[in-house]
C-alpha cells in the first residue's frame, strides 16, 4: 500500500454582514433592580452561542456580571429589529449596538451616581456588580445604586441603533462599497493519500484568522472548527445529485457527511485586528472559517500526488481515476521520448 503526504495552503477575504445593502440593528438595555440588567433585540440564536456573546459585552459595558444578564424575549413584535442570523453579522452587528445601548444605560446611573456623591463622572468605575468613584471611600453595589438613582427619578436605560455605511455595486462596471468591515484567513492543511484505493485522509489543519476583537475565544475557535469540518464534508465526502430536478441521495447511506473519526486535529490562531469603525471593534468568523480550508487540501492533495481535482467532493474514485490518467499520460511521454 502506498500512501503518500503533502501539504498545502489557501487564504481568504471575507465581507461581514450584508452585502451590497444597509445593514442595521437596534438595541433596549436596562441596568435594574437588585443589580441585574437586561438586554432587548430581535437576536436569533441558531447555536452560534450569539446569546453569550451579547452577555459578555453588556456586563462588560454596565459593569455588571455576566450572569447577571438577562437577554429578553426577542419577538420583534415586542423587541427591536435585528434582521437575521447569518452573514457573520450577529457579533459585529448585535454585539456593537448591544454595546452602543449598555453604553447609554450606564452613561444615566453614572451621571446620577456623581451628582450623589458630589464627584466627577469621569472617577466613577463599574465591574463585577459594583460601582465607585476613583480616590474616595464610595463603592457600592450595583443594585443599591440603581435604588438611589430611581429614587431620584433616574432609570438606567439605554436604547441604540447600529448600522452600515455601504451602496449596491453598479450594473455597468460594479463598483461599489458591498461591506463595512473585511477579516482575512489563510489555512495549511496536510494530507495523506492512498494511492491504491484514492482515499485521502486530512491529517491537520492549521488555521490562522483575523476575528477584530475576539469578545469570546473560545467561540471563536469553536467556530473556526465547526467551519473547518463542514468544509471538510463538502471538500472530500458531500455528494449531491439530482435526477431530473430530484434528488437521488434522499439518505445518509449515500451522502456521507464526517464524523467524529474524520475530524483532524485542528490548530486555531486567533488574530485580533480591530475594525476601525465598530465601538467594539469586533467583526466575525462564522463563514469565513470555511472558506480556504477545501483549496487548502486540494493543494495538499496535488503537493502529495500530483493531480488537481476541480470538481467538488474528491472522492476516492474521482481521485484514483485521475491519478491512473497521470500515470497513463506520464508511461505515453516516456514511450514518446
Amino acid at each position: 500500500m502506498a500512501r503518500k503526504r503533502g501539504r498545502g495552503m489557501a487564504a481568504c477575504w471575507y465581507g461581514i454582514a450584508r452585502t451590497a445593502t444597509v445593514d442595521r440593528a437596534a438595541a433596549w438595555a436596562e441596568i435594574d433592580d437588585g443589580g441585574s440588567a437586561k438586554i432587548i433585540t430581535g437576536v436569533t440564536e441558531i447555536g452560534e452561542g450569539i446569546l453569550t456573546v451579547l452577555a459578555q459585552i453588556a456586563a462588560h459595558e454596565m459593569g455588571v456580571k455576566p450572569e447577571h444578564v438577562v437577554i429578553g424575549d426577542n419577538d420583534t413584535a415586542r423587541a427591536p429589529e435585528a434582521a437575521h442570523a447569518g452573514a457573520s453579522r450577529q457579533t459585529y452587528m448585535i454585539g456593537n449596538v448591544v454595546a452602543l445601548a449598555a453604553r447609554e444605560a450606564r452613561k444615566r446611573l453614572v451621571e446620577c451616581m456623581a451628582e450623589v456623591w458630589d464627584v466627577d463622572v469621569g472617577s466613577i468605575g463599574t465591574g463585577n456588580g459594583e460601582i465607585w468613584a476613583e480616590n474616595s471611600n464610595h463603592r457600592i453595589p450595583m443594585g443599591e445604586a440603581v435604588s438611589i438613582a430611581k429614587n431620584r427619578g433616574v432609570v438606567p436605560v439605554g436604547s441604540a441603533t447600529f448600522g452600515t455605511d455601504t451602496t449596491g455595486l453598479d450594473a455597468v462596471d460594479g463598483a461599489g462599497r458591498p461591506w463595512q468591515a473585511y477579516v482575512f484567513g489563510a489555512q495549511v492543511a496536510e494530507v495523506e493519500v492512498d494511492t491504491v484505493t484514492g482515499e485521502v485522509q486530512v491529517l491537520g489543519i492549521w488555521a490562522a484568522h483575523d476575528v477584530g476583537r475576539a469578545v469570546n475565544p473560545q467561540g471563536v475557535e469553536g467556530q473556526i472548527e465547526g467551519g473547518i469540518v463542514q468544509a471538510l464534508g463538502q471538500g472530500l465526502m458531500e455528494d449531491y445529485k439530482l435526477d431530473q430536478g430530484r434528488t437521488s441521495t434522499s439518505g445518509f447511506a449515500k451522502y456521507i457527511l464526517p464524523t467524529s473519526l474524520d475530524v483532524p486535529r485542528i490548530n486555531s490562531i486567533i488574530i485580533e485586528d480591530p475594525d476601525p469603525i465598530g465601538p467594539l471593534g469586533v467583526k466575525g468568523v462564522g463563514e469565513p472559517a470555511m472558506v480556504p480550508t477545501i483549496p487548502a487540501i486540494m493543494n495538499a492533495i496535488y503537493d502529495a500526488v500530483g493531480v488537481r481535482i476541480t470538481a467538488l467532493p474528491a472522492t476516492p474514485e474521482k481521485l484514483l481515476m485521475a491519478i491512473r490518467e497521470k500515470e497513463q499520460r506520464e508511461r505515453q511521454m516516456q514511450a514518446a521520448e
